[in-house]
């Protein structure tokens, strides 16, 4: 007995910092922000302890609805790329002999060690009128082009910052594939395009699921690329939470559009686990 309690409160010390801040920072703010959602504004702002669900018939406003849609479909063109681009990326990397791989990756991993905003700023730079890119396209008589504030704008920016949230994934999945089921394939007659459609794309179905939600969550909730480069065009559901916040002073609606967009990130990472299970 004496033992087993020995155990179970080194357990309980060794856990207890991780448990500390999943109650401190996580579900004690959660809890608060779904209480202030069946509350109302106050006058001046804040909140007035007053019952209603006034928050939740909002949502389904076609103002707000149109935005949480605009943001979906931001998010989701902008995980399709990070496919298109990560997964080719991935495969030549998990080829590269063992001694280029960790350039490869440390190559992939770098704009991370640079500050979130300064990498915003730089497209910026290369967006703007005089910028770089619109400077170059001058050269051949193709300028000026408004490349900045819009959606298109708006996709480069997540793309570029998500990226290798997509392509690391992908990689850990890609390399442990046994390649003498791609060699067995060819033996057999498969082109290389059928091999990779029946053998190396099925295989690596986890790594698309974990790298797209890795994507599309950031995406989807982001407001700071949107604004510094969406200007005031385009507003993603991560905007208008953060307008009602700060600007509007709405905190139960704001709350509720926080608890919304929770909901539909669990039920996004429900649907990957189902699908990588049936997978």
């Amino acid at each position: 007995m004496s033992r087993n309690r020995g155990r179970r409160l080194g357990a309980f010390v060794f856990l207890s910092p991780g448990l500390t801040y999943l109650l401190v920072l996580l579900l004690v703010p959660l809890a608060l922000v779904m209480s202030n959602t069946v509350f109302q504004r106050g006058r001046f702002g804040g909140v007035v302890y007053e019952f209603t669900t006034e928050n939740f018939a909002r949502l389904i406003d076609p103002l707000y609805l149109g935005v949480v849609v605009n943001s979906l479909k931001i998010a989701a063109l902008t995980t399709l790329l990070a496919l298109l681009v990560g997964y080719p990326t991935a495969y030549l990397i998990a080829r590269l002999p063992r001694k280029w791989k960790t350039v490869a990756l440390v190559a992939i991993v770098l704009p991370f060690w640079t500050n979130f905003i300064i990498r915003v700023y730089a497209w910026i730079i290369l967006l703007n009128g005089p910028g770089l890119l619109n400077s170059g396209l001058k050269v051949f008589g193709l300028g000026p082009l408004e490349l900045l504030y819009n959606e298109g704008a708006i996709v480069a920016g997540l793309l570029y910052s998500y990226l290798p949230l997509m392509v690391l994934p992908l990689f850990a999945t890609i390399e442990k594939l046994d390649p003498q089921l791609r060699e067995a394939s060819a033996n057999l007659g498969a082109s290389a395009f059928t091999t990779f459609r029946k053998v190396t794309l099925p295989l690596t179905v986890p790594g698309v699921l974990t790298g797209s939600l890795f994507v599309f969550v950031p995406s989807f909730g982001n407001f700071v690329i949107p604004e510094m480069l969406g200007g005031s065009k385009s507003i993603m559901v991560g905007n208008l939470i953060r307008q009602q916040f700060l600007s509007a002073r709405d905190w139960p609606f704001g709350s509720t559009l926080a608890l919304a967009l929770i909901a539909v990130l669990i039920v996004l990472l429900i649907a990957q686990s189902w699908v990588a299970r049936r997978a």
